[in-house]
């Protein structure tokens, strides 16, 4: 009888962790469903010429940039653009993730990823609807901002 009861035992452990992630959404899962939000409701610029674009106009409200990307003249124009508009800017660590975040990529039957293209650059000008997600977002922002 002690084995039957360690086994339920254990399926209400992993019920609970499972639970616990739900309540605990990583900043990258939260940007990817934030990205994807901003996409359904037309408010996501990527590459280099639509985020400078948006970034000129002052209309972008959160900036994505991939810390793979090999141009410094890229990244540094990006970066002056959004310390002119003061727009937050959120580093991804690879570019093919950033292009995957935002759409640019092919999934297979069983919806993993297949091929992704790579965006060094990816801008929201529009977040969509408020989620849990976007909160997360802009709680990291502010905890950012209040460390510089």
């Amino acid at each position: 009888m002690s084995t039957e009861e360690e086994v339920p035992a254990e399926e209400v452990v992993e019920e609970v962790e499972e639970v616990e992630e739900e309540v605990q959404m990583s900043v990258l899962d939260a940007l990817k469903e934030v990205l994807k939000k901003a996409l359904i409701h037309d408010g996501l610029k990527k590459g280099l010429h639509e985020c400078a674009k948006a970034l000129d106009r002052r209309s972008a409200r959160l900036c994505c940039l991939a810390k793979d990307c090999e141009n410094e003249e890229y990244k540094k124009l990006i970066r002056a653009l959004c310390a002119e508009g003061d727009v937050p800017i959120i580093m991804v660590d690879a570019g093919k993730d950033l292009g995957a975040f935002c759409g640019l990529a092919k999934l297979d039957d069983e919806g993993s990823i297949k091929k992704a293209v790579r965006t060094s650059c990816a801008v929201i000008t529009e977040f969509g609807e408020e989620s849990r997600a976007l909160s997360i977002i802009k709680d990291y922002l502010e905890n950012q901002a209040d460390e510089e």
